[in-house]
């Protein structure tokens, strides 16, 4: 990992040393592709340039845990997330994403020039003084004081605005370390974390990583992971393992979509009357699924996978959450894939996309900003 900067010296430059933050960008780009296995090596970096690594702590972007242990701390997260959304912006056109407003009036927080008569249970917040005193004057012919009654109340139109919670399952399979394809993935959804907290404040967003299993993941944990190294390299596998009583070795690189879609569709439910939807992000068919309190692990892909997972597909939709999936698509040995994908598609009424890595940011976030257009319907 090296932190140095190169340039044509010319013999009037004077050496500058490179800044806290330029040093901390390049120790996250390690972390996108790496996880936190680049932490665990900072002491190195510690021996080799410890005013560097003095100055990025100084300056906030990393700390010790209790344990004496590298981490990223929240303001290093921040500049993460915040500099992956800038990056994002420079590759498709900003004005796809905004505010994201929906076309139809009701409660909502952008006030529009147009008015209408108060009605019981219109925000008071939105008068419009104006025109609200200029309807009293007119009823009453002229003249001071003048003497507001309920017909003469106007308010303020206002745009209804969504809220939307989201969980974003995020392929953590053996495969997904190749061609950059993680790495990207992490970029994406950090910076649909700064999109979400700078716009949709009021909005849930919370990521899932499935892989053998399924888990929640803080910001954090997301910066730190890496997808699960391959542990067996068998033809064929057929393998059950016990949930509430596993072995302490159990490959963790298959695909359990089934898992991350139940898990999220639990989280959902939690959430209120709000719009809710799913972004899948994944590189494969389903290899692994849940039967009652065990795990399986089929490989090559199978029907029996398929179908639980098809089946979790339905009680999303069903709940009516939102379920969009984006297959990593590399070559063209993937057509099981796109197949699968086109399935979740139809049977939950949502959307499929196919694409490269490159292209996986424009695919989410045009998928998350109409995914917030849809109304609330409790209210």
């Amino acid at each position: 990992m090296s932190l140095y900067e190169y340039s044509r010296w010319d013999g009037s430059q004077e050496f500058q040393p490179q800044s806290a933050e330029k040093a901390f960008d390049k120790i996250a780009e390690f972390l996108l592709q790496y996880g936190d296995q680049v932490l665990r090596h900072l002491d190195r970096l510690e021996d080799d340039m410890p005013e560097v690594l003095d100055l990025i702590q100084k300056e906030g972007l990393i700390e010790q845990d209790e344990a004496g242990e590298w981490r990223v701390s929240p303001k290093g997260v921040r500049r993460i997330q915040q500099n992956s959304l800038m990056e994002l912006f420079q590759t498709f056109q900003r004005d796809t994403l905004g505010k994201h407003d929906t076309s139809q009036k009701g409660e909502g927080t952008v006030r529009l020039e147009d008015s209408k008569p108060y009605v019981y249970g219109d925000s008071l917040a939105n008068l419009n003084l104006h025109e609200t005193l200029k309807n009293a004057l007119v009823r009453q012919g002229g003249g001071l004081p003048i003497h507001v009654q309920h017909d003469d109340y106007v308010v303020h139109e206002t745009e209804y605005q969504t809220r939307c919670a989201t969980v974003v399952l995020i392929d953590m399979s053996g495969s997904m370390g190749r061609y950059g394809k993680y790495a990207m993935t992490k970029k994406v959804a950090l910076a649909l974390q700064a999109m979400v907290r700078a716009q949709f404040a009021q909005d849930s967003l919370q990521m899932v990583g499935f892989y053998t299993y399924a888990n929640v993941m803080t910001e954090r944990q997301l910066l730190n992971s890496a997808p699960k190294p391959v542990s067996i390299y068998d033809s064929r596998v057929h393998l059950r393992y016990d949930l509430d009583h596993p072995p302490a070795r159990v490959p963790q690189h298959f695909t359990n979509i089934h898992a991350g879609l139940r898990l999220a569709r639990n989280m959902l439910a939690r959430q209120g009357g709000q719009n809710k939807q799913i972004i899948v992000i994944t590189d494969g068919e389903p290899t692994a699924h849940i039967e009652g309190r065990e795990v399986v692990l089929i490989y090559p892909p199978s029907e029996k996978t398929a179908r639980h997972t098809l089946n979790e597909v339905h009680r999303c939709a069903a709940a009516g959450i939102r379920v969009s999936s984006f297959a990593l698509i590399e070559d063209f040995f993937y057509l099981g894939l796109v197949n699968f994908v086109e399935e979740m598609a139809r049977v939950s009424k949502g959307i499929a996309a196919y694409c490269s890595a490159d292209d996986l940011g424009k695919y989410v976030f045009d998928s998350f900003v109409g995914g917030r257009r849809a109304r609330r319907t409790s209210r």
